[in-house]
């Protein structure tokens, strides 16, 4: 196991060697391209700010206003025949549009029911199984400058609803 904990230390540091060696090896200006990337970088940062703000924000509004209880209400007898506590379906939405909100949500369920609980894993495992769909397609398609989506969308949520799918199945095993 010890040595499972030194290579993890040492792997990061070593392909950065690696890559800079086989940059000098190759003859390449790696200072000059790590510069370029480094602007390039930076110019889509400023290029997805506003979106990423614009969520954000909106996130934070619904969460004050109480839209997001509203919806585990709403939806909460329905989810509770299929295993899911209505306290999750508020993380469920927000979690499609901002993983950092919806890791304050997380804190207050393991507040509330504890981190050991069927609720308190669901959540752990939801949160491994499910992706931030709004921002990832956001903030990737907005780099790339794609406007046709496709069927991105109905794809991303059906891959949503998997991870919870999956997410419910696993917690069930653990929780006879």
């Amino acid at each position: 196991m010890n040595i499972l904990i030194h290579l993890s230390d040492i792997i990061i540091p070593a392909l950065i060697f690696y890559i800079v060696a086989y940059g000098l090896v190759s003859k390449v200006k790696v200072y000059e391209f790590f510069l370029k990337g480094a602007k390039d970088g930076l110019k889509i940062v400023v290029d997805i700010m506003p979106t990423l703000i614009g969520l954000m924000v909106a996130v934070g509004v619904l969460r004050a206003s109480g839209f997001l209880q509203f919806l585990g209400t709403l939806f909460g007898t329905l989810g509770e025949r299929a295993g899911i506590p209505a306290q999750l379906f508020p993380l469920l939405f927000v979690k499609l549009f901002s993983s950092s909100a919806a890791t304050g949500l997380v804190l207050d369920i393991f507040r509330t029911n504890g981190p050991d609980s069927y609720v308190g894993i669901l959540t752990s495992i939801l949160m491994s199984c499910t992706e931030t769909v709004f921002y990832t397609m956001s903030v990737y398609f907005l780099a790339a400058k794609v406007t046709k989506t496709r069927y991105t969308l109905p794809g991303a949520l059906l891959a949503a609803l998997a991870g919870l799918a999956a997410s419910v199945c696993l917690t069930g095993l653990l929780f006879p």
